[in-house]
């Protein structure tokens, strides 16, 4: 897929991260993560919560359930794993 449409794929997630969770990054942290995504679920997952300040494990595991969730919906659609 080109690059591009990468870039849009991550800002769709990124706005539903926000818009359902409450994770609106800075806009540092989705240049970021829009540049050079992480390449699997587990990964973004950590990447999000990193850039929300909360890099504790089991800090939240419902939420970070949640957020996995999305993160992993939105790349099996990418063709991801």
């Amino acid at each position: 897929m080109p690059r591009h449409h990468r870039k849009d794929d991550v800002q769709r997630l990124l706005y539903e991260l926000c818009v359902d969770l409450g994770f609106c990054l800075p806009p540092h942290e989705q240049r970021r993560l829009l540049q050079a995504p992480p390449a699997d679920a587990h990964r973004f997952t950590d990447a999000v919560f990193e850039a929300e300040g909360m890099d504790h494990p089991g800090q939240d595991d419902q939420l970070r359930r949640q957020v996995q969730e999305k993160v992993e919906r939105h790349m099996h659609s990418w063709g991801t794993p």
